[in-house]
């Protein structure tokens, strides 16, 4: 499993996408190259640099639940695209 964080800044928290609610949810890609691919997206719409970071699934699953936060295992056969305007915070 991986997911995204910022170059450099690892240390600080993973990337999470913004909804149009206000929530954030944490996206766990179960390819090492879809999350490439969605962080070059990001990285295209002015974001920062991303580092894709491995995970353990159950890492990373129970502390999100520990933190009440929201997620989405993205799997090969899912299609995600970064929102239209940049939500980072």
């Amino acid at each position: 499993m991986y997911i995204l964080t910022i170059y450099g800044r690892e240390d600080e928290g993973a990337y999470a996408v913004l909804t149009p609610k206000g929530e954030h949810i944490l996206y766990i890609f179960e390819e090492e190259d879809d999350a490439t691919r969605f962080a070059m997206m990001l990285e295209e719409r002015d974001y920062p640099e991303m580092h894709v970071i491995e995970v353990e699934k159950e890492t990373i699953i129970t502390a999100c639940e520990m933190h009440e936060y929201q997620y989405a295992i993205i799997t090969a056969n899912d299609i995600v695209i970064p929102p239209e305007q940049n939500d980072f915070i």
